[in-house]
């Protein structure tokens, strides 16, 4: 069984209680030898890579496609010049001038460190390496690679650098897209996806300007795009995804001291922490000493991941129950050796009437074990990194919202998976469940790296797990029979919609009474491409499901499908090795076999009008 651990990142820059200023520590962040020789390492991996491909373009290939129509792009380039066009096209290409790279690195790396109340060190870090190692490859390349310029009228002095690569796109690449990432991991709301989008628009917006211009032809500008996005991969690996190195502004919570104003394991929030002072631990039998002998069913508890639910996002949500005429709300909190389970139990043992969880999909799964065929109501509060089922259900992502939200709404049943399998005892999953790439993504991302930069941290983890090998695996569904299939990947969902609007099993809903499977099998890279495709199309363009009915067609040789979807109300699949495996994104132990069934209502969730 997971626990909280998996779901529970450290404390978040700048967010709870820390030292005053004038405490901060200049002592160099444990690990850091590790992380730089890494990052050195693999810098010069890029380098290389970087010098090999601007040799090939300059040399054997210099006669093959695309590079014999370089010169047509920058002509055409040159023949739809305006005044208007050429005024847009200085403005971009300033964004990537060497001083507006440097003045914007420095004033945001100062105001990551001096700004909030506890410094972001790991983020400023992140963004000034990616920018000079940009730089330094830059340098690197320019040495090694001779290329003349276009042979069109330059509308800027040539610098006497080679052409290749683009400068001005590499260096906004590394700089505004590490803004993107950081925007995308601490903004909230709708602005986030906006100040993401433009912000990685901006490397684009360069990219063309200096072709545009004259500047460069179309392969040195796709080759700063290359060299700054690997940087940022680089160092964000490095430096939030390996985890190997300990931020000054973490060292307290390291070394084991707990954060005034945060309530110790095991012990309920009822108020008194609420002044700074500490609380004891007492141990689950006695964590309920404000409840009356008499059970009261209009009674509201509070389950909450403490490493994601702050003194002042507590103080928050009791007021919006306040205000809802819930005024005695207990908050208790999880524990690393029970993530929500024992506590909901026991609320709904002493009969709540209402059971609200604040925390990531971990902790929803967790309480949602114990409240399956309750009848006992569930206000899901989402403060965790994906939020699953929550984004499914059209919650907002704002925790006081979505408990409003919730509170305004009315009671809705959905359903639940059920799974357990070889070392894997039955237990419930809301959102997810499977075996393969997507766990170990799940197995590879660093708590530090969710807790610094959410789920872009997924992407990341991602990056180093694409080579995880492919695998048998007999599926049987309901009643039909075995099919036999190699996957990188085997999904089961309640739901469908992942982080950042991409929809991986269409058909999938949270109270059609049924499952869904998505077996992903990409063979080499035109099968990625169409696998991505087929994901990224949506519900409406995406391929229906194969019903249960019709599943014993679908055997036999399915090796040039990437994707294929299913509905199910029992599955068992059985692999040929020991897989990765996830359940609403916490890993489990590995094992060979997952059996999942659908229990249809078995949760009762409140929920706005319109959702689910």
């Amino acid at each position: 069984m997971p626990t909280a651990a998996a779901e529970r990142p450290a404390e978040l820059p700048g967010r709870g209680p820390g030292p005053d200023r004038s405490s901060r520590s200049i002592t160099l962040p444990r690990g850091t030898g590790r992380t730089a020789a890494r990052i050195g390492a693999l810098t010069v991996c890029q380098g290389a890579l970087m010098v090999g491909f601007g040799l090939l373009i300059t040399g054997p290939a210099r006669g093959l496609w695309p590079m014999t129509v370089e010169d047509d792009v920058n002509e055409g380039f040159e023949r739809a010049r305006t005044g208007t066009l050429t005024t847009l096209s200085s403005f971009a290409s300033e964004a990537g001038n060497t001083m507006t790279i440097i003045a914007i690195t420095l004033l945001v790396c100062a105001g990551l460190i001096l700004i909030p109340r506890l410094p972001m060190w790991r983020q400023a870090a992140f963004l000034a390496v990616a920018v000079s190692l940009q730089a330094l490859v830059f340098l690197v390349i320019t040495e090694c690679v001779d290329r003349h310029r276009p042979e069109v009228d330059r509308l800027d002095a040539s610098p006497p650098t080679s052409s290749y690569t683009s400068g001005h796109t590499g260096a906004a690449t590394a700089l505004y897209g590490g803004l993107a990432v950081l925007a995308l991991s601490r903004l909230r709301g709708p602005w986030r996806r906006i100040v993401g989008g433009l912000l990685l628009l901006l490397p684009l917006m360069v990219a063309v300007a200096r072709l545009y211009r004259g500047m460069h032809h179309p392969t040195d500008v796709v080759g700063g795009l290359v060299n700054g996005s690997l940087s940022l991969l680089i160092v964000g690996r490095a430096l939030f995804v390996d985890g190997s190195v300990t931020a000054p502004a973490d060292a307290g919570k390291d070394g084991g001291a707990t954060a005034a104003g945060t309530t110790p394991a095991g012990a309920t929030d009822s108020g008194a922490s609420a002044a700074g002072g500490a609380v004891p631990a007492p141990s689950p039998a006695t964590a309920r000493a404000d409840r009356g002998a008499t059970p009261d069913k209009g009674r509201t508890v509070v389950i909450f991941n403490p490493t994601v639910t702050h003194e002042a996002d507590r103080e928050a949500l009791r007021a919006v129950l306040a205000r809802h005429g819930r005024t005695g709300a207990e908050f208790v909190e999880t524990t690393a050796q029970d993530p929500g389970t024992g506590q909901t139990a026991a609320a709904v043992r002493d009969g709540a009437g209402l059971v609200v969880v604040c925390g990531g999909d971990g902790t929803l799964r967790a309480a949602a074990d114990a409240l399956a065929g309750s009848g006992v109501p569930l206000a899901l509060v989402p403060c965790g990194t994906g939020n699953l089922l929550a984004r499914n259900l059209g919650l907002p992502l704002s925790p006081t919202a979505a408990l409003d939200a919730a509170l305004r709404g009315t009671p809705h049943r959905i359903d639940l998976g059920r799974v357990e399998g070889d070392d894997l005892p039955g237990t419930h999953f809301a959102a997810m469940s499977g075996a393969g790439l997507d766990a170990a993504i799940m197995e590879h991302t660093d708590d530090r790296a969710k807790s610094v930069l959410g789920w872009p941290a997924y992407v990341l983890a991602g990056v180093g797990t694409l080579r995880t090998p492919r695998m048998r695996v007999t599926v049987r569904l309901d009643d039909a029979t075995a099919l036999h299939r190699t996957a990188r990947m085997v999904l089961v969902g309640n739901v469908g919609t992942v982080q950042g609007g991409t929809t991986l099993l269409p058909a999938a809903r949270p109270d059609d009474g049924l499952l869904d499977l998505l077996i992903l099998d990409p063979r080499g890279v035109g099968g990625w491409i169409r696998a991505l495709t087929t994901l990224l199309r949506g519900g409406a363009k995406a391929p229906q499901p194969t019903a249960v009915d019709t599943v014993t067609a679908q055997d036999g040789d399915r090796s040039g499908v990437p994707v294929e979807f299913f509905t199910f109300r029992r599955a068992e699949l059985a692999f040929d090795a020991p897989q990765s495996r996830e359940l609403d994104g916490d890993p489990v132990t590995p094992g060979r076999r997952l059996t999942a069934e659908v229990r249809p209502g078995a949760l009762t969730v409140l929920l706005p009008t319109g959702g689910a």
